[in-house]
């Protein structure tokens, strides 16, 4: 079996790419070849693994060579963050859009040239919905509720949402879409995603750096940690066609929680030193990008494939210190709740 994931040097990438060596099959089938394509190398344990390939470049420089090269599977997670996006129209229109048009069409002529047709999960997002004024937002949006994105991020993941649709409808690819909700904690320094500050206020203070907020305590946000979004794309890969129910995207669990239950459950978890270490600053432009986004969602679709959010957000925060506990690097990324 042979599989891309692009985007594959990434944080979720990478974690995803271990967790597929580690289990070697996917779908009951050997895992031969995992090619990793990103802006930047994967990690040196990925590349150590005789499977692994690493293709380095915008993904835009590759996709004319895929045409002549069958997969498998792909997930495709490569994407310019919500932030970036904002700031810079045309690199979110070539990142995520063009980017994933030209992935599509070589794997379209490829299989219209006798190769496989390879299996597709797309990494979406819950950025897809947002208020309008034609339609009632839900405080907590489903499967089925209506997407009207209020960010060229979401705009752009909507599009391609319908993309792999439309291309599974055709036969080129089989398809299927995963709205990701926000991963929360994420390792290593803030990115240009407007939500990094919820993974942010608590990596932060864990390490002993002060933390600003820029959203008020209330602010409520779906999330779920790096295992659970990881467990998720995999479950979706793994579905049957008819278990996957349809060819629309469907939600990843998510545990609905505000701001001030993440400081709670910090605090809980670390001591009340840790949590003093976070700061409220508004920011109008964060706060406004926020503010278009769901409070909380569910996931039936996904609950019919085993997937579920984690109970508490305690437990995502003990995930975390886990993983950092696991690395060299631990006297650093935790030395908050050394203090």
């Amino acid at each position: 079996m042979k599989l891309l994931i692009t985007g594959g040097g990434g944080f979720l990438g990478a974690r995803l790419a271990r967790t597929l060596l580690r289990r070697g099959t996917l779908a009951g089938q050997s895992i031969d070849k995992l090619v990793l394509t990103d802006i930047a190398p994967p990690p040196a344990d990925l590349l150590a693994d005789p499977r692994v390939e690493a293709r380095t470049g915008p993904l835009l420089t590759q996709t004319d060579a895929l045409r002549t090269e069958s997969f498998d599977g792909v997930f495709h997670l490569a994407s310019a963050v919500s932030g970036e996006c904002e700031a810079d129209f045309d690199l979110g229109l070539r990142s995520n859009l063009d980017s994933t048009r030209a992935l599509l069409d070589a794997l379209r002529a490829n299989v219209n040239d006798g190769g496989k047709m390879a299996r597709v999960v797309f990494s979406s997002s819950v950025a897809v919905f947002g208020p309008d004024p034609a339609i009632t937002f839900p405080k907590v949006v489903a499967d089925d509720t209506l997407p009207a994105p209020q960010t060229s991020y979401g705009v752009q993941k909507l599009i391609c949402e319908h993309l792999i649709a439309d291309y599974t409808r055709k036969g080129y690819i089989d398809g299927r879409a995963a709205r990701l909700m926000t991963v929360t904690v994420r390792p290593g320094k803030p990115n240009g995603a407007a939500s990094s500050f919820f993974s942010g206020i608590i990596r932060e203070p864990l390490a002993g750096v002060e933390s600003i907020c820029p959203v008020s305590p209330d602010v409520s946000h779906p999330m779920s940690s790096p295992s659970r979004t990881v467990d998720g794309l995999i479950a979706v890969y793994e579905a049957s066609r008819e278990a996957f129910c349809g060819r629309l995207a469907l939600n990843l669990p998510a545990l609905n929680v505000r701001v001030s239950d993440m400081l709670e459950a910090l605090e809980q978890v670390a001591g009340k030193s840790v949590r003093a270490l976070v700061r409220f600053e508004r920011d109008e432009r964060v706060a406004g990008i926020v503010a278009n986004w769901p409070s909380g969602a569910t996931a039936a679709r996904a609950a019919g494939l085993g997937l579920l959010p984690h109970e508490n957000f305690s437990e995502m925060i003990q995930q975390y210190i886990d993983d950092c506990s696991a690395l060299p690097t631990a006297q650093e990324t935790l030395k908050g709740m050394k203090r």
